[in-house]
């Protein structure tokens, strides 16, 4: 299981790494408040756990992934579902909104964006 832990700027090397699960799809996982990323693993609790462990609050915590043969990024992952969330999909459009930005910002320089959802 590979995650990457995303402070500042994305390396080519962890890049590569958070693909090693999945070759064409990225799990996304965002801590909003704290505009931390973790790229990467089998699932999203994985990285939800690992933010949860620093220090991150558990609604401040929201999943996606990206495609990366269509360049489409997506606000879709289990852990998005909690009370007053009763999908998979970021229902908040602030929280979508604020979700794809700091996607963009952290995958731009390593994903051909074409869509996003």
């Amino acid at each position: 299981m590979a995650i990457v832990v995303v402070e500042d700027k994305l390396t080519k090397e962890d890049f590569e790494k958070a693909r090693e699960d999945y070759k064409i799809y990225i799990k996304i996982t965002i801590d909003l408040k704290k505009e931390t990323v973790v790229l990467g693993g089998e699932y999203h609790a994985d990285a939800e756990k690992l933010l949860l462990e620093r220090g991150s609050r558990q609604e401040n915590i929201w999943g996606g992934g990206v495609n990366l043969e269509t360049g489409n990024f997506e606000t879709n992952a289990i852990i998005n579902l909690r009370r007053g969330n009763n999908s998979t999909e970021i229902l908040d459009p602030e929280k979508r909104k604020e979700f794809l930005r700091i996607v963009r910002r952290v995958l731009r320089e390593h994903v051909k964006q074409r869509k996003f959802s």
